[in-house]
């Protein structure tokens, strides 16, 4: 697997670039992670307060949402980076690789055959999709990073989390660095905040789509895959 910034050296004919959380697999990374973190003693009472209170700042339209991602990647603060790289090894053992979709397994393939570079790009923790993307054979990973300094974690990311329109970013970016169309492009998600990324390829496809992208994904004609 390549790292996230470098060009490729590999031949290929396109891209095929695929979300991680309900659309790889049926699970949401954040949700196991806050859940395995509070069970070990690393996230408090209050760290949970805190998601409580997002959670309904987000749902009433109150606050962005990259601003309380953001604002929730605090709980790592002062964590050393081997205990949460070891919590993310649990989770993809424990949650994320059994709720692999089957389905996910045959379009990997079929991208294959077409000598395409598959790409996960997800707002979700480096740790798990590096993880996920060697377990899957896939080339590459675009994903969030969280700082460390001397080891341990700032609770700050690393640039911008990888969350709706930096996804966009990203992938221009990375078309860009690899010399690839983003007219040949693929991209696999479920949910309308991945609209923009999915309107800028040329080969967008849905996985059990949220109501919203669903509507746009018929009026568009788009692909939509409804998995077990």
């Amino acid at each position: 697997m390549e790292n996230t910034t470098s060009a490729s050296n590999k031949a290929f004919s396109y891209i095929a670039f695929f979300d991680l959380d309900r659309t790889i697999t049926k699970a949401i990374s954040g949700r196991a992670l806050a859940r395995r973190a509070l069970k070990k003693g690393f996230m408090k009472g209050s760290d949970i307060a805190l998601a409580a209170y997002m959670g309904i700042t987000y749902r009433l339209g109150l606050a962005d949402p990259v601003n309380i991602m953001e604002k929730m990647a605090g709980w790592v603060k002062g964590l050393p980076e081997q205990a949460l790289t070891d919590l993310c090894s649990e989770i993809n053992r424990d949650v994320m690789l059994p709720s692999i979709h089957t389905e996910v397994i045959d379009e990997l393939k079929m991208h294959r055959s077409r000598n395409a570079k598959t790409v996960i790009l997800s707002s979700t923790l480096e740790p798990i999709c590096k993880e996920m993307a060697n377990h899957l054979d896939m080339d590459d990973i675009i994903c969030s990073k969280l700082e460390v300094i001397n080891g341990h974690l700032t609770g700050r990311p690393v640039g911008k989390l990888c969350y709706g329109d930096e996804k966009l970013k990203k992938i221009k970016e990375y078309c860009e660095m690899n010399n690839s169309s983003p007219a040949e492009s693929w991209y696999y998600a479920d949910a309308f905040v991945d609209f923009p990324a999915l309107s800028f390829v040329g080969f967008p496809v849905c996985i059990n789509p949220d109501r919203k992208l669903a509507k746009e994904a018929g009026r568009k004609g788009w692909t939509v895959f409804n998995w077990s």
